[in-house]
């Protein structure tokens, strides 16, 4: 340390005090910090640009955040119990969140993932106890949705099916967490949001926020995103619906 002009007392501690003590790594998923990206801000005045470290949830990804709102979800309305197995498609990170999730509270967890995915995220899955169905990688995600459905439609009292693609918890999740968070962190300043697509549960909070939050003033906003939503649905909907 003393090389870095470091001192221990610069170094967090297993014993700081503002470390939680929770009861489930379930708890500890959620409010990320936001972090300032400076050097990006170069020639961009009275511009501030922020990242949400989402990989500081305990599975990795923002997909913690869905995966366990479907589960608590289950759980409350009865439909996950422990004689069930948890069943979804999954190409990545909500499976490695299932998985967690499913090892922390004593589920089985059967996930259908494309045989193409990256070797550590097999790794990890069998790490937390997951059972791996291999699909088609040609298929994609859709592949893997479709054995999903085979597996629940051959025997749906075995198996609690989310749904991951279907459900409305995913983008609740982010309703109720992500973006409230982003909103308290930026003290309500936030002009722009930048988000990748995958399930688009993310996408779908945004649109939501905006109609709740500032719908008057960003119609147009509002507008297109919710029409790119209706393509992007209207997109996957052609692909599933085409004959292999």
């Amino acid at each position: 340390c003393a090389n870095l002009g470091l001192h221990l007392s610069d170094m967090p501690t297993a014993t700081s005090p503002t470390a939680p003590v929770v009861s489930s790594i379930v708890d500890l998923i959620g409010n990320t910090p936001l972090i300032r990206l400076a050097g990006f801000e170069a020639g961009l005045p009275n511009v501030e640009l922020y990242a949400k470290a989402e990989w500081k949830n305990p599975g990795g990804s923002v997909k913690d955040r869905p995966a366990a709102r479907m589960v608590l979800d289950g759980e409350r309305a009865g439909a996950l119990t422990k004689d069930k197995i948890l069943l979804d498609a999954t190409s990545g990170n909500t499976g490695i969140a299932y998985a967690m999730i499913g090892a922390a509270r004593g589920y089985r967890v059967r996930l259908c993932v494309p045989a193409n995915v990256t070797p550590e995220r097999k790794r990890i899955l069998q790490a937390f106890g997951a059972e791996i169905i291999f699909t088609d990688p040609m298929q994609g995600s859709d592949g893997a949705i479709i054995r999903a459905r085979e597996l629940y439609a051959e025997n749906p009292g075995q198996y609690f099916y989310p749904d991951q693609y279907s459900n409305d918890a995913n983008w609740r999740a982010h309703l109720e967490t992500t973006g409230p968070e982003i909103i308290e962190q930026t003290e309500g300043r936030i002009t722009h949001f930048i988000a990748g697509l995958g399930t688009s549960g993310t996408l779908n909070d945004l649109v939501r926020m905006a109609v709740a939050l500032d719908a008057d003033e960003t119609p147009s906003a509002t507008n297109a995103l919710t029409a790119t939503r209706t393509q992007l649905d209207a997109l996957h909907e052609q692909i599933m619906a085409t004959p292999a």
